[in-house]
């Protein structure tokens, strides 16, 4: 049997493990924390925008279980902010149960609080274990690397404003290693507009209990509050250092936009708590995370492994990469999406198949080979890349790779020759 061993439980590694567990190989899934998700823990927002396609895609391929598992733990559904529609947000406090019961149903295998360290090379560059922080090797005839490009807190030092506090606790469990970085790889750094390195996290949640009554009781009923700034409150430039481009609308340095994932989702990089509890209705406010969100957030693309359109990659012979290692790309959905791809192509690789190119007529296979080519050009480099908005969003619209409707986008997987590949049996 083939065993795949998936580096990194976050959407990416989770998508991974259970598409190699769905093609019959014998999967181990290494977590370096005591849950999984990652920043999906903290996140919560799907299907806005070019997301429904990228995820109706990924069901009508036979990457389902996942997708349904967010909407049984969905707070709000078809909802919209701005710049935003059709929008899901789930429940970070119920999703990792929810995820974890779907890979232990599967079979694959979780060792948390198993952080990988370093490799075993054999003389052909192939990785033959994975060693972790105890000692330990974890043998494998494949590997995926999802272990995301933030951490460990002397980067959020370097190009960010220190360790913000953030769900990824690296001084807890130690920072993110970089696999492709210990065979060998020379990987990508990330920048921002300006050119500096990385990018800083696009988001942070409040406490919603600290918040004013009616902006709770808003969020509660529609999933969605939107609070004016006083003018000379307003935070002039943050926007330019999100990650999360598609949210960086003059609507979003002009008021506090929220979002109901069980916690209150403040749609800005960071907002110093001083002035934040200015504002009409936040004069209690509390950050959930990160707890210094008041100065800074997590720093990330700092680790983008070079790599093909099946996400194999380059330098090392059997390992592949998921989420933000396979390019710049933003959000859960696209962490998903190539983590479906890279788990099912490990499989096909460790049996000697053909590995599968998910073709540009459809929105995921657009979206890896555009941004494959795009992160090796200087410009490139400088923009990050979602299905919900900003520069691929308008890609999308472009190409006539978005719409809703459900049925035409089964069409077009089915015409690729692509329904329920993710539910065949290689080994």
């Amino acid at each position: 049997m083939a065993k795949v061993v998936v580096v990194g439980g976050g959407w990416a590694g989770c998508a991974a493990a259970l598409s190699a567990a769905k093609a019959g190989a014998e999967v181990t899934l290494l977590e370096r924390t005591d849950m999984l998700l990652g920043t999906g823990l903290v996140g919560g927002i799907m299907r806005n925008n070019g997301r429904f396609v990228a995820t109706e895609e990924a069901i009508a391929m036979g990457g389902n279980e996942i997708f349904e598992a967010v909407d049984k733990v969905a707070r709000h559904k078809n909802i919209e902010f701005p710049g935003h529609k059709h929008a899901t947000l789930y429940d970070v406090s119920k999703i990792e149960p929810a995820i974890k019961e779907v890979l232990l149903n599967a079979g694959v295998e979780i060792k948390f609080e198993a952080r990988a360290k370093d490799v075993e090379l054999d003389e052909n560059k192939k990785i033959t274990g994975v060693v972790l922080q105890d000692g330990e090797v974890v043998k494998g005839d494949v590997f995926v690397e999802a272990t995301g490009t933030a951490g460990p807190p002397g980067n959020c030092s370097k190009y960010g404003n220190g360790c913000a506090m953030c769900v990824l606790r690296c001084p807890t469990f130690g920072g993110r290693v970089s696999i492709a970085a210990k065979a060998g790889v020379k990987e990508i750094m990330g920048k921002k507009g300006d050119g500096s390195i990385g990018a800083m996290s696009g988001s942070c949640k409040l406490h919603k209990e600290s918040l004013a009554d009616e902006i709770v009781e808003k969020l509660n009923e529609t999933g969605v509050c939107v609070v004016p700034i006083p003018e000379h409150l307003q935070k002039k430039g943050a926007l330019g250092m999100k990650a999360c481009q598609q949210y960086a609308l003059k609507e979003f340095a002009e008021n506090v936009i929220l979002l109901d994932t069980g916690h209150a989702k403040l749609m800005t990089p960071f907002y110093p708590l001083e002035t934040l509890r200015q504002i009409p209705g936040f004069e209690n406010a509390r950050f959930e995370d990160p707890y210094a969100g008041g100065k800074g957030n997590s720093i990330r693309y700092l680790a983008i492994s070079p790599r093909n359109n099946q996400l194999k990659v380059e330098g090392v012979e059997n390992l592949f990469c998921a989420g933000e290692k396979a390019g710049l790309l933003v959000g859960h959905t696209e962490a998903i999406v190539t983590g479906l791809l890279a788990g099912h192509n490990a499989v096909r690789y460790a049996v000697g198949e053909e590995l599968l190119t998910i073709p540009t007529e459809l929105a995921i296979g657009d979206a890896i080979a555009y941004v494959g080519d795009q992160m090796r050009t200087e410009e490139g480099i400088k923009y990050k890349y979602t299905f919900s908005g900003s520069v691929y969003f308008e890609r999308m619209k472009k190409e006539n790779l978005y719409t809703t409707d459900v049925e035409e986008i089964k069409a077009r997987v089915d015409k690729a020759g692509l329904t329920g590949i993710y539910n065949q049996k290689l080994v």
